[in-house]
């Protein structure tokens, strides 16, 4: 799978934004730990602080991978219990 990454950034925030792409398709796969995936999330808005290449690149992923970006994090958001984000 293609992940969406800039040539602009280190190896280290490549990793990072390849790390949070892996806990959305976690999301529905096995499902995540929600701190782990608010914990990945900011540190993937470190990496992309606009908000508008935030959706670039979260669409670019949506569409490969079949899975909503925007979904994931609201439903981390939305939760109140620190219990595992799991997408239907």
């Amino acid at each position: 799978m293609n992940m969406p990454i800039s040539l602009d950034w280190s190896k280290e925030e490549v990793m990072d934004v390849v790390a949070f792409f892996q806990g959305v398709e976690k999301a529905y796969d096995v499902g995540v730990d929600r701190e782990e995936l608010l914990r990945l999330y900011r540190r993937f808005k470190e990496i992309v602080p606009s908000k508008s290449e935030e959706k670039q690149l979260c669409k670019q992923f949506d569409e490969e991978a079949k899975v909503s970006c925007y979904r994931v994090i609201k439903a981390a958001k939305e939760e109140s219990s620190n219990r595992k984000i799991k997408m239907k």
